[in-house]
């Protein structure tokens, strides 16, 4: 067993992870900093695994996040191993080969796990996600010898994944407990254009549908539905959410508010020395003046970036940018910002030919998000407006 002594341990080698070496030594930071991850593979872009990558129009090698020699300009040690315990009043962390490490700062960038779906079944490790480059390998073999995919769950992930199988050739059909993809967060004019593009796709959407078990056999997966038809599938992907990977934290004594660990403007735990980002935080945002949850790439970018600035002492490292993301369903781009807790009335407004603006509004009728299709100038403005 070793230990070491640094002054920047990371642990996750996702965008915020990786954001957060990069910033720490962007800004000044010195000393030795580890990168502990137990993903096998080199961090990575994870929005093509639904998309292009899918599809097999970008390789695995066009899916790096590092340049050539990062790793060695930034002084970084990539370590391929599992954290197994911190120690926040002896600021030491224990992995899973044996490894002890002793630091000055460390930074949480555990991400996100894909949930199972609570029915009999649901569990079944035979089931397909999709959030890591393994999953996308095993997602793809599956379906090279598949004639029917089954995609539960109508988020972002589905849809595209959903679109990105069909044009494959496959036979595709997607539950979702939603009576359109995406209503219960975009609203209902939003939710009926993207089951129209699902549609137009080639997708059979079964909506408003209760999934209450899965059965696998030799053959395939039945889906058992409440009050609806069975569907029957080949490969079934499973794209009902994620749960925050912070067992972790809380085993260490972390602020943690309803799975996720809590975190001020400038990524800095409950625990001396100890910052957190991404997926798995509840952040305080300075110009919504509230916590916020927020599950997007950019945002866990912008959080590490934050996080490693803070490590390195720059004290007006803070997060204020309004949370949002870009979906690709076919061909399609979906662009959204938005608060992220709710909203009172969603306005939808037709543009130029197929182009379509969401609004969406709280009681006072101010502006706390919005969706745009081929509408960059209304995304703008409304970006604006958030800010």
């Amino acid at each position: 067993m070793t230990d070491e002594v640094v002054d920047l341990l990371v642990i996750g080698g996702g965008p915020a992870g990786l954001s957060a070496v990069r910033a720490y030594r962007e800004a000044g930071g010195k000393g030795r900093a580890v990168l502990v991850s137990a993903d096998p593979d080199a961090p990575y872009d994870r929005p093509p695994l639904s998309k292009d990558f899918l599809r097999g129009d970008q390789p695995e090698d066009e899916m790096g996040l590092l340049d050539d020699g990062e790793l060695s300009r930034l002084e970084v040690t990539w370590a391929s191993d599992r954290v197994t315990s911190v120690d926040t009043g002896r600021k030491h962390v224990g992995t899973r080969d044996g490894s002890g490490y002793t630091y000055r700062h460390c930074v949480f960038a555990t991400g996100s796990n894909p949930a199972d779906l609570p029915v009999p079944g649901g569990d079944d490790s035979a089931l397909l996600r999709l959030r890591t480059l393994e999953d996308g390998r095993r997602l793809k073999a599956a379906v090279a010898g598949a004639k029917t995919v089954a995609v539960i769950g109508s988020g972002f992930i589905g849809c595209e994944a959903a679109s990105s199988l069909r044009r494959l050739g496959l036979d595709v059909v997607q539950v979702t407990n939603e009576f359109s993809p995406q209503e219960n967060r975009l609203g209902a004019e939003a939710g009926a254009r993207i089951a129209g593009w699902l549609a137009e796709d080639g997708v059979r959407l079964v909506t408003g549908a209760t999934v209450t078990a899965l059965d696998r056999d030799e053959n395939g997966v039945s889906i058992r539905l409440d009050g609806q038809d069975d569907v029957r599938a080949d490969v079934v992907l499973l794209a009902v959410g994620v749960r925050p990977a912070t067992e972790l934290a809380a085993e260490a004594g972390l602020a943690v508010h309803e799975g996720r660990i809590v975190v001020d403007a400038h990524m800095r735990t409950s625990a001396e020395g100890v910052l957190a980002a991404g997926d798995v935080v509840y952040a305080l945002n300075n110009a919504a003046a509230r916590q916020l949850s927020v599950e997007h790439w950019f945002d866990a970018e912008t959080m590490g970036r934050i996080a490693g600035q803070t490590a390195a002492g720059v004290e007006d490292a803070t997060w204020s940018d309004p949370p949002g993301f870009w979906s690709q369903i076919g061909d399609r781009w979906l662009k959204y910002a938005a608060w992220g807790d709710g909203y009172v009335e969603a306005l939808y407004e037709e543009g130029e030919g197929d182009a379509f603006t969401v609004w969406y509004q709280d009681g006072d009728g101010t502006c706390v998000g919005v969706l745009t299709y081929l509408a960059d100038e209304n995304y703008d403005k409304a970006f604006r407006l958030l800010s």
